[in-house]
């Protein structure tokens, strides 16, 4: 079993900035790469930041300059640092684990954008 916790969500106004985490554990034998992803009321879940284990970290157009993906492997952790947050980047933030053993996600920490 894998377990992946995360933190860090919460209310903040625009312009502001949240980090979250996202810290795995259980049975971890390789781990590809990490992620978040989110999902809004009513949309799809969309993705937002991936980590490979070489490092690499890759962010879609919506959020690049502003959201910056890191990891620290010793700790099995994976961060999102988000800056300059909009009202439409409100949503349900879910971390992401790609193993050489499945897929897992993570619960899901609420991120609300609003003055």
């Amino acid at each position: 079993q894998v377990q992946l916790v995360e933190s860090g969500g919460g209310l903040v106004q625009p312009g502001g900035s949240l980090r979250l985490s996202c810290a795995a554990s259980g049975s971890i034998f390789r781990i590809f790469a990490m992620g978040w992803y989110r999902q809004a009321p009513g949309k799809q879940r969309e993705w937002v930041a991936t980590i490979t284990s070489d490092g690499t970290a890759t962010v879609p157009g919506s959020v690049k300059g502003r959201f910056t993906i890191s990891r620290d492997g010793a700790k099995n952790t994976v961060y999102l640092q988000m800056n300059s947050l909009k009202p439409e980047d409100t949503a349900v933030y879910y971390c992401h684990l790609n193993l050489l053993n499945g897929d897992y996600w993570g619960q899901g920490t609420q991120v609300t954008v609003s003055s």
